[in-house]
């Protein structure tokens, strides 16, 4: 595997590259051109500059996360040529400057939902929460205003203010797409993207969805094992793989996150490892990587990556705001160093066992 961190970009990132460049053991970036709303062409010249800086500051780019999915392709409308056509240009002109890893969402409206973006924890710490209870009492069109306040000056991905001003238009756009009319949706447009990726050897991998169930009625279908198997049985390329995000299949807690990992040997092109402490089973808070300090077992998940011969890129995900860090929620610099320099603790001691075995 090779360790990795997600990066913004100047100008929208409080976390520096010689900052990044400083974690033990991290050589690569996840990046992506923030700025470019979901459907617009990726100009090469922006690719490459980027590309760039990157490697300016001893790193590499390991992948992109994410060149987003225009809505009108995840409901079927009779525009979305446009848009796919765009984003198979954007795909081949990434595979020219070498970058071949894209993760990915095909989630309605919200990509994500929490209800809090500072909850207090125990040792003073902030963190990402959710509680259906919150969200039921909820207006959708009033979902961003209940966190506005938390988000500390950052543009959210995800809820970037020209998506979130069509929240009301967009709930309609998709009130006759239910779980089967996401899937045909989802596999024709892979089946458009799969050519160029086979071309450049760009691996797509779908990140889950985060919470694993439906949220203000909108179908939710990449959230377990078999809708995730039935995906990749109906685009059956070895380009078209997953995003193994723990937080987020793990937000069910009936998803056996190590047994996931392992009915996927060869389709897991990138890893999103973090932790979650539950409340309850509808009430549950993101937690600093360390096994202990969730409910994850944070061992049996990272061995069961190594045990599939995972190669790609990992990366610490979600992390708490901490030592008075102001940045974008879950995105700061310092506990999402931990977890790496935890990650690759983990990574080494399972190695080490298993070749001295």
């Amino acid at each position: 595997m090779e360790m990795t961190f997600r990066w913004y970009g100047t100008g929208f990132d409080t976390v520096k590259l010689k900052q990044i460049r400083q974690i033990p053991g991290l050589t690569g970036i996840i990046t992506t051109l923030y700025d470019i709303p979901a459907g617009e062409l990726w100009p090469s010249e922006r690719i490459r500059a980027i590309k760039e800086e990157v490697e300016a500051a001893g790193l590499h780019i390991s992948g992109i996360e994410s060149v987003n999915i225009h809505d009108s392709i995840k409901i079927g409308s009779p525009d979305r040529e446009q848009y796919i056509d765009n984003y198979i240009e954007t795909l081949k002109r990434l595979g020219e400057e070498g970058i071949t890893m894209v993760c990915y969402n095909f989630m309605p409206v919200f990509d994500w939902t929490r209800t809090e973006l500072a909850r207090v924890r125990p040792d003073g710490s902030t963190v990402l929460a959710y509680t259906q209870k919150a969200v039921d009492a909820l207006d959708p069109e009033k979902m961003f205003d209940s966190i506005a306040g938390d988000t500390n000056g950052m543009v959210m991905p995800g809820w970037e203010p020209e998506r979130l001003a069509h929240v009301k238009e967009l709930f309609e756009r998709y009130k006759d797409v239910d779980d089967e009319k996401l899937f045909e949706n989802l596999k024709y447009f892979l089946e458009r993207i799969m050519p160029v990726c086979n071309q450049y050897d760009i691996k797509m991998a779908i990140h889950p969805d985060d919470p694993a169930w439906s949220v203000f009625g909108l179908p939710r279908i990449i959230i377990n094992q078999e809708n995730i198997q039935r995906m990749m049985k109906m685009v059956d390329d070895p380009h078209n793989g997953v995003t193994f995000c723990s937080g987020s299949y793990g937000t069910n807690p009936d998803n056996d996150l190590p047994g996931m990992i392992r009915s996927l040997k060869g389709r897991v092109h990138f890893a999103h490892v973090r932790n979650l402490k539950f409340n309850s089973r509808d009430d549950f808070e993101e937690a600093a990587h360390l096994s202990s300090d969730g409910s994850f077992d944070m061992y049996e998940i990272v061995k069961a990556l190594y045990d599939i011969g995972f190669d790609g890129p990992i990366r610490p995900d979600h992390g708490r705001m901490i030592w008075d860090e102001v940045a974008m929620p879950g995105y700061g610099l310092y506990d999402r160093a931990l977890g790496a320099a935890y990650i690759n603790g983990l990574w080494e001691a399972i190695e080490k066992s298993s070749t001295r075995g």
